[in-house]
């Protein structure tokens, strides 16, 4: 386990206790008859420090980012899979106008 995973899962604990924080804050307010307005500072503050490894942790465990551009030397495709099973080429975009149809219309 790396400490990306780590951190992810640090975070959910302090994202669950916050969340059980507020429930027993709403109960007590209830047995002494308040009404709720918000939550306490130190439930805002978890939330923010969970919120903050959540993120932190989502970025860096699914691993490096890989670049979009279609002429990057980066994604070209090695191979086509062994099962072309699923490889679907009947789709509802042959129903749109490719670009060459809209170029000769014009």
């Amino acid at each position: 386990m790396g400490l990306g995973f780590v951190v992810g899962t640090l975070g959910v604990l302090i994202l669950a206790h916050a969340a059980y924080s507020t429930s027993q804050y709403r109960g007590l307010l209830k047995i002494m008859e308040e009404e709720f307005s918000a939550p306490p500072t130190n439930v805002v503050v978890e939330l923010l420090l969970g919120l903050i490894l959540c993120m932190w942790a989502g970025l860096t465990v699914p691993g490096k980012f890989l670049s979009i551009h279609p002429h990057s030397e980066e994604n070209r495709i090695v191979s086509l899979p062994a099962n072309m099973d699923y490889m679907i080429f009947n789709h509802r975009g042959r129903v749109f106008p490719s670009e060459m149809d809209l170029k000769l219309r014009h």
